[in-house]
């Protein structure tokens, strides 16, 4: 059986293949051939992410897709979800989890029944982690506000700090004439924050 990994991560701050170890090993454990793997730095909150959908593009029906937890691949508003639920089935993907044991059993072969069984349990479950994932993104943000709220009312709060080292790399990337994503790969950062980069250097040059 094939699998693909999907690794995500929410910033370019934050390592995106971190999980890789985990999932590999998994992998081994359940006789799984990788034969590729996924990398971005995207918010699960947006549908729009560039490498999940290359991925179920490239993915063949009853392929794999393995990830390390449930909101790597979503914390998707219901709508959002549906839609990639729709995708995922049509193209006839398995999700498996590692932190959703009933989703394991897609891994093993067996009779009709059996598959058909497991794969509407393992649904129930996703869409009911994929709720949960949503949820403790909605009361992060909230506490977030808050806590950017009183710190604002308090004189405390200066907002994000830019990672300067990073981006005077990319910018010193870009000049020497290096693709999009050749950065990509050599820094982490999304294509929004290289296209910002490029479009602030055009902007000074001006």
């Amino acid at each position: 059986m094939f699998a693909r990994l999907y690794l995500r991560a929410s910033t370019d701050e934050q390592d995106a293949s971190r999980a890789r170890a985990a999932l590999e090993a998994f992998a081994n454990e359940r006789g799984l051939q990788i034969i590729s793997t996924y990398i971005e730095n995207e918010s699960g909150t947006k549908l729009d992410r560039p490498e999940l959908f290359r991925l179920l593009k490239d993915a063949r029906p009853g392929d794999v897709l393995l990830i390390e937890q449930v909101d790597r691949l979503s914390r998707l508003a219901a709508p959002d979800w549906q839609k990639l639920r729709s995708e995922i089935d049509a193209r006839q993907v398995r999700i498996v989890a590692l932190d959703l044991p009933t989703s394991w059993m897609l891994t093993n072969s067996s009779d009709d029944f059996t598959g058909r069984m497991f794969a509407a349990i393992n649904g129930m479950m996703l869409d009911m982690l994929a709720a949960i994932a949503r949820k403790d993104y909605e009361d992060r943000r909230r506490r977030q506000f808050e806590g950017q709220a009183k710190a604002k009312a308090d004189g405390r709060y200066k907002g994000r700090q830019e990672n300067v080292k990073r981006n005077d790399g990319i910018a010193s990337m870009l000049d020497k004439g290096m693709s999009w994503t050749q950065i990509q790969n050599a820094t982490g950062a999304s294509r929004a924050t290289i296209a910002k980069i490029a479009k602030r250097d055009r902007v000074s040059a001006e």
